[in-house]
């Protein structure tokens, strides 16, 4: 059946509430992660947290929603993962700095509906991790429904994915088994391909500056030759671009580390940093981040050294770290239960396990100015759960991006019914003609 139809029957639709004017959330306990909690009222104007406090004045004319009692959350932003993208592992090359998620988003993913639906506001979606420098990501908000340009974050820094380990070295073309054997085939040479990359980026850079000096003193030079795959590692150097590592060793870590120190760029996060726990001292040092998971471990060699006190450790550490899920291979609708095992495997506070999947990881991809925790001035992207959000029974009632309403708990029940009448009706619609049938006695 065809994929897109199918989709269609989950009511690819507008946001449930227009964003246009004002609305009060009244009686709400209010989790702002970054300054306490306070109780009573939330006003959202124009898209942005207008104020918050015990007592709002709201306009006369606001939408005004009763949280009975529940709580208000800032969004979660998913510092890692693959929704609204598939087939992302170019795995015919091992540096592939020229592609771009951005230009293959799929907005129909259902999955982008199902982290919605678990509090997930934004997500970093990233290339695969078949290549050592790997495609450019796109940072997204979770608008279901929306175009895959209005998916995009309008302002986020742009990043790029790179990868170390098993993914990159292993033999054959990666995810394209088919391909001829492709270097690097060993850790040390996924080093090299980084050195060798950046070396060229950097005669590229000295082309186009002394291009472009020249051009000031009023000389007529031909332009360098542009290259897509240069461009991006340029803007590295110059700190205008993100690097999201995929890694699990320690000393593979290390190696990045110090290889980006030598060509003057930092690293931003390193992504899963299954290990990262052993070398917390050096990351801190070098001023880069750790996204991790939770808990998974012993699914590859890389991961039998897996802890699930990763991400306390790091944070004792004074490593900014957030928990990602690298979804879809885990799942969005866990990040809440993965924030509150570190309530277990750390002894974290609950602002700190929530800041894990919040401002930790805003501040990671640099748009904690615009969400990531509930302040005044911020864009309004707010979860409503029934419940303390750390616990176990905790459901996700409503969610809003920039004001607008995008999932709501009760109106998805009313319409299951509905949806899975038209998800009926398409595939008999989709199914062949029964033949005609034969007359009686017709040989």
């Amino acid at each position: 059946m065809n994929r897109r139809l199918f989709l269609s029957s989950l009511a690819l639709a507008p946001s449930l509430a227009a964003a246009a004017g004002a609305t009060l959330i009244k009686n709400a306990k209010i989790l702002t992660v970054t300054k306490g909690r306070v109780d009573g009222s939330l006003l959202i104007r124009d898209g942005r947290i207008a104020a918050l406090g015990a007592e709002v004045l709201a306009p006369a004319d606001a939408v005004t929603i009763d949280a009975g009692g529940g709580y208000l959350m800032p969004g979660i932003v998913d510092c890692h993962a693959h929704v609204g993208a598939d087939a992302i592992n170019e795995g015919t090359i091992s540096v592939s700095s020229m592609v771009r998620i951005e230009d293959v988003l799929a907005p129909d993913d259902v999955q982008i509906y199902r982290g919605l639906a678990a509090g997930v506001t934004t997500s970093n979606v990233l290339h695969g991790s078949a290549n050592t420098i790997g495609g450019q990501c796109s940072v997204v908000k979770m608008r279901w429904g929306r175009s895959a340009a209005q998916m995009v974050f309008a302002g986020a820094r742009p990043g790029i994915k790179f990868a170390l380990g098993e993914n990159v070295k292993r033999a054959g073309g990666g995810t394209n088994l088919g391909a001829a054997l492709r270097y690097p085939a060993t850790r040390m040479g996924v080093e090299d391909v980084v050195r060798e990359a950046f070396n060229e980026a950097r005669a590229y850079q000295r082309q186009r500056d002394e291009y472009q000096t020249r051009v000031a003193k009023g000389e007529r030079v031909l332009p360098p030759r542009r290259d897509w795959k240069l461009d991006p590692l340029v803007e590295v150097l110059e700190g205008k671009r993100l690097v999201h590592a995929h890694c699990y060793r320690s000393d593979e870590i290390l190696m990045l580390l110090r290889a980006a120190e030598e060509f003057g760029f930092r690293i931003r996060t390193l992504q899963h940093g299954l290990e990262a726990y052993k070398v917390a001292k050096e990351i801190a040092k070098h001023g880069a981040g750790v996204s991790t998971f939770a808990d998974s471990w012993s699914y590859k060699i890389e991961a039998y050294d897996a802890i699930p006190y990763n991400a306390a450790l790091c944070l004792r550490a004074g490593v900014l770290t957030s928990l990602n899920t690298d979804a879809p291979v885990t799942q969005q609708r866990h990040l809440l239960q993965d924030a509150a095992k570190t309530l277990r495997y750390g002894q974290l506070t609950d602002d700190e396990a929530l800041s894990l999947i919040t401002i930790n990881p805003a501040r990671q991809l640099m748009i904690d100015d615009r969400v990531g925790s509930l302040e005044v001035g911020k864009d309004a992207d707010i979860v409503l759960t029934d419940k303390h959000p750390l616990s176990l029974y905790a459901k996700v009632q409503k969610v809003f991006i920039d004001g607008e309403m995008f999932f709501n708990r009760e109106q998805d029940a009313r319409e299951r019914a509905e949806r899975a009448a038209r998800r009926q009706a398409l595939i008999e619609k989709l199914k062949p003609a029964a033949p005609p049938a034969q007359k009686k006695g017709a040989r």
